[in-house]
């Protein structure tokens, strides 16, 4: 038997035992189209963007970053909640431009940027993050044609990593960013160039769970940041401290205390100029836990002993619960029976998708309330790196709903 993540707290069934997401009974949820189905709470993302904002200094502005969920109702309520933005392509440009998000609170990271979205996020006003010395030189050249003053900044790729995440971004040879020795050089290129100086972007992991780890890459990032500056004689006008907040998925992992973070933070950034502008870049942490996938079971069946519960759904939809998203070991993700969310445990059995692979599995060998044809499975954590991030197209299944309640 393999024990399943923990589930977010706040989620808890009705008097009928049905699992409820916003008050809503996910039978209710389903009744409108169908299943497989996300749905995403707007109270909780209210929450969490308050929780934050409680745990930070007051100087920090607080960014989303659109890869982890750029779904336009989402995208348009989280508009409302944060001060920017962070984008990785011109459709996540495009996207957040139509949610409503002023161009001059968007910054665009990422390598690989062609010429038609470095011109983009320039005639709209966007900050661009370059990632390379030859992209800035493109990006200047871009602005000069259109007549345009752009907005610049460098993405730093420091000499250390965030410890404990789960994808390093910086610390040795990587494709993001420029290194650390490299930069004054270039931001000297870049002022002198007449361009509007936008500082730093120093991101250096992601899925970090240990405060300590996330404290002290924090004070490494402002640190440098301030080196690079003062090696360079130019301004520090802004500072991106990257994001790197994880959320617990597997059995064992415990929540970051923000509490602890956001109060070593506030000594942290002391260091830098009064008039610098600091934002924190987060996307799985505020809104990771507050989306619900949802899916049938269509078929109950015994194979040499054991139970495998067929759903409607899988891995086209959701490629991170199934193990085939970044982890070496697969491991189990917060999941239940939502039509028996109040009944106890009584059997072994394996969720396994609708796909014809043996990949497609969304929990293993863990412990349930017996479950039935018709029932509804709900798998936690679904709010970032879901829908979008998982091949669709797989088979020719398509995609599933999505709804924010």
């Amino acid at each position: 038997m393999k024990p399943l993540g923990p589930i977010p707290a706040g989620y808890a069934a009705g008097p009928d035992g049905v699992l409820r997401i916003g008050g809503a009974p996910v039978t209710a949820l389903v009744a409108q189209g169908g299943t497989p189905l996300f749905v995403y709470d707007r109270d909780r993302l209210r929450a969490r963007v308050a929780d934050l904002r409680a745990a930070m200094p007051a100087r920090l502005a607080v960014h989303y970053a659109v890869k982890a969920n750029p779904f336009a109702p989402l995208l348009a309520e989280m508009a409302r909640l944060v001060d920017g933005f962070d984008v990785a392509s011109g459709g996540e440009l495009g996207a957040a431009l139509a949610a409503g998000m002023a161009a001059g609170r968007v910054s665009f990271a990422g390598p690989g940027k062609v010429d038609l979205e470095l011109a983009a996020a320039i005639r709209a006003g966007a900050t661009l993050h370059l990632e390379s010395a030859r992209e800035a030189e493109r990006a200047l050249a871009i602005a000069e044609r259109q007549g345009i003053t752009p907005r610049l900044a460098i993405r730093v790729n420091p000499d250390f990593g965030l410890a404990g995440s789960g994808m390093k971004m910086g610390g040795g040879a990587k494709p993001f960013g420029i290194d650390a020795a490299q930069v004054p050089d270039l931001a000297r290129r870049i002022v002198a160039a007449g361009a509007a100086w936008r500082g730093f972007h120093i991101y250096a992991g992601s899925q970090a769970l240990s405060a300590p780890a996330v404290i002290a890459a924090q004070a490494q990032t402002v640190a440098l940041a301030v080196q690079l500056a003062d090696a360079a004689g130019v301004d520090l006008p802004h500072l991106n401290l990257g994001g790197g907040f994880g959320i617990p998925y597997f059995p064992g992992d415990v929540a970051l205390d923000v509490g602890a973070v956001g109060a070593a933070l506030a000594d942290t950034l002391g260091a830098l100029p009064a008039a610098t502008q600091v934002c924190i870049e987060l996307g799985r942490w505020l809104v990771g836990e507050a989306g619900v996938y949802l899916t049938r079971i269509v078929d109950r069946k015994e194979s040499h002993g054991a139970v495998f519960l067929v759903a409607d759904g899988g891995l086209h939809h959701q490629l991170a619960a199934s193990g085939n998203f970044g982890t070496v070991v697969r491991r189990n993700y917060p999941l239940a029976i939502a039509t028996r969310f109040a009944a106890e445990p009584v059997e072994e059995a394996s969720v396994v998708g609708c796909l014809c692979t043996p990949l497609d599995r969304l929990a293993d060998n863990a412990l349930f309330p017996r479950a039935e044809e018709g029932d509804i499975v709900a798998v936690f954590c679904a709010g970032a790196y879901g829908a979008s991030a998982s091949p669709a197209a797989f088979l020719g299944h398509g995609p599933a709903r999505e709804i924010l309640i």
